[in-house]
């Protein structure tokens, strides 16, 4: 499978799209990027696994990264793609090889005013130990150095700065068994389980503003197990809570505030990831922004994505793609076609003015 670079790039995207590369099979596609990356003399290429890096080597006092994943969720009756209207319809065209396909647009200018390193990685939508950008990372750190990264993950044309951290607690609620017949005798622990949801139903999150953004936090469970049998008083249940927290409290912070909420109870960790602080007043990060269209272009984002990789590298990223986020992974994704002209034309003013 080969992909023409010349074409335009909706067009670009459709093909993207119609290589299948769900998470785990993404050699087709890195095959085709690899290849007319490879047939680009300006850049520098490298495959590493299903990830293939390019960069320019032009001498500029700025580098910046732009990146983007190219696994999808398993196909859901979504390939081939199809055009209807202004819309692109296909398994990841917005989440987001519609982003990718301004990558390689972006890849093709021989010449730009910042050095750049393309990121086209693997296994994003999966377990974090299989992310492309995080094997990088682990293995050859210097690769993600930049003054700046982008991200074109799903924005809906807006640019989301940072993004939030996120972590998992179970919640231990202890009761005691007896025979249902004579429940008295025991303590319900799925009953007594209803305190903490009391605790979650009354809580308010916070939503700071951090470098001029603002973060909506929340604490909800996700899920509540308990249960021994049929005839028998449980003596545990435990309720699963996930807390999306603003960039600027650490994965610590978060966790020593769950455990002050739930005082009292067993709260044990299940998995946590770090937010990442917009940077906006960065200078690059600002240059950017101010490309895009200003201050009123950005927002902040509230789920986790990879950028908080390049924060904890010191490196100040943003999302920036032409997907919208509310439509990633369902069975009528789609993009938005005017985004996608819209959103090469601004990445490469920015690169070339």
């Amino acid at each position: 499978m080969r992909l023409d670079l010349n074409q335009d790039v909706a067009a670009l995207t459709a093909a993207i799209v119609d290589i299948e590369s769900v998470s785990g099979d993404e050699k087709a596609l890195a095959d085709a990027i690899e290849e007319a990356l490879r047939a680009l003399p300006h850049l520098t290429v490298e495959r590493d696994g299903d990830t293939v890096i390019a960069r320019t080597s032009q001498g500029r006092s700025e580098r910046v990264v732009i990146a983007g994943h190219i696994d999808t969720v398993p196909v859901n009756r979504n390939l081939p793609s199809r055009v209807e209207g202004e819309r692109l319809y296909g398994c990841g065209t917005g989440d987001m090889k519609a982003g990718v396909a301004v990558q390689l647009k972006l890849a093709t200018l021989a010449e730009t005013n910042r050095d750049v390193t393309y990121f086209f990685y693997e296994c994003e939508e999966i377990e974090e130990a299989r992310n492309g950008l995080k094997r990088i990372g682990d293995t050859r750190p210097e690769l993600l150095q930049a003054d700046f990264a982008v991200l074109m993950e799903p924005s809906g044309g807006i640019i989301e700065g940072g993004c939030q951290g996120t972590i998992r607690v179970e919640v231990r609620v202890p009761g005691e068994r007896a025979h249902s017949a004579r429940s008295w005798m025991g303590s319900n622990a799925i009953h007594n389980a209803g305190a903490v949801l009391d605790v979650l139903r009354a809580y308010e999150p916070r939503r700071p503003v951090v470098d001029g953004l603002e973060f909506h936090e929340g604490l909800n469970a996700v899920f509540i197990s308990g249960g021994v049998a049929g005839n028998v008083i449980p003596d545990e249940c435990v309720v699963t809570v996930n807390y999306r927290f603003a960039p600027d409290k650490s994965l610590e912070d978060a966790e020593k505030h769950l455990r002050e909420v739930f005082t009292g109870y067993d709260v044990t960790v299940v998995d946590g990831a770090a937010g990442a602080r917009p940077g906006l007043t960065h200078p690059a990060a600002a240059a950017f922004v101010e490309a895009i269209g200003g201050a009123s272009m950005a927002r902040a984002k509230l789920g986790w994505t990879d950028v908080a990789r390049f924060s904890a590298l010191g490196v100040p990223a943003v999302n920036f793609g032409p997907g919208e986020p509310s439509l990633s992974h369902t069975k009528d994704e789609y993009v938005e076609i005017p985004r996608i002209f819209a959103g090469e034309e601004s990445m490469r003013a920015w690169l070339t003015a």
